[in-house]
């Protein structure tokens, strides 16, 4: 196995985050460090990295149904709740894929396959996501060209691919985009505040059945969609597990 690959399967990040590794010099075999990216992993060879072993593991895909007021990271300064505190021991070498803020409610997925995590945040594979929207006041729809041509937040041009009513507070929206906090300040340079924000879909992945705070393992139908860039719909879901 390329010796990239197997960083990625170790949880060390994509690949081409892992290329950057190697040609740094902080990977070792055998107690040999590299710098060739076209090195190969052989069976009992010992891979470091800065000193830490890695093990390369059976890729796993998660989804999280991620309850209001949980924090998307590793561990927290403050002390807040994480979704990995929500989680399973063995499930604490995954990282998240994109993030949803504290506030802010949904599917959430988190693997240690890095390529599938590159590919469903970077701007250029334009992943889908849809949201449910809740604002503290009815949505006039004459704003919704404005934001379906694009506008300028903290982070760049921000636009929305796709908006709909369902309720005169409620709507749907899609990105493709990844912006921080792009829903609310969009929607706040149109004078309206979020009340309630909740992803519904990524890419083809739904489960409107789950509840809050559950998890399931994806099934390999649903990540080869993922894999497809969101085009392929998936199979029905397997049973969601109830998280701590």
């Amino acid at each position: 196995m390329r010796l990239n690959r197997f960083l990625a399967a170790a949880g060390f990040g994509s690949r081409r985050s892992c290329d950057s590794l190697i040609a740094s010099g902080a990977v070792s075999i055998n107690g040999h460090y590299i710098d060739k990216l076209a090195t190969v992993v052989q069976s009992g060879d010992d891979v470091r990295v800065n000193g830490r072993q890695a093990k390369a593991a059976l890729p796993v895909y998660l989804l999280f149904n991620k309850p209001k007021g949980v924090i998307v990271s590793k561990a927290d300064e403050r002390g807040r709740r994480t979704v990995f505190d929500m989680l399973p021991p063995n499930y604490a070498n995954l990282f998240h894929v994109g993030r949803l803020d504290k506030e802010s409610e949904g599917l959430l997925i988190l693997t240690n396959d890095g390529d599938l995590a590159q590919k469903l945040t970077h701007p250029t594979h334009e992943v889908e996501k849809e949201y449910e929207v809740t604002l503290d006041k009815a949505f006039d729809s004459g704003d919704a060209a404005r934001m379906l041509k694009g506008i300028y937040i903290e982070g760049g041009r921000a636009k929305f691919e796709r908006i709909r009513s369902i309720a005169p507070m409620r709507l749907k929206v899609v990105l493709r985009q990844g912006i921080k906090r792009q829903i609310r300040l969009m929607f706040y340079d149109r004078g309206y505040e979020v009340e309630r924000l909740v992803r519904t879909r990524i890419g083809q992945i739904r489960d409107p059945e789950m509840p809050a705070g559950t998890y399931r393992i994806l099934q390999s139908e649903e990540v080869a969609a993922l894999r497809n860039g969101g085009k392929e719909k998936p199979k029905p879901q397997a049973r969601a597990r109830r998280a701590e």
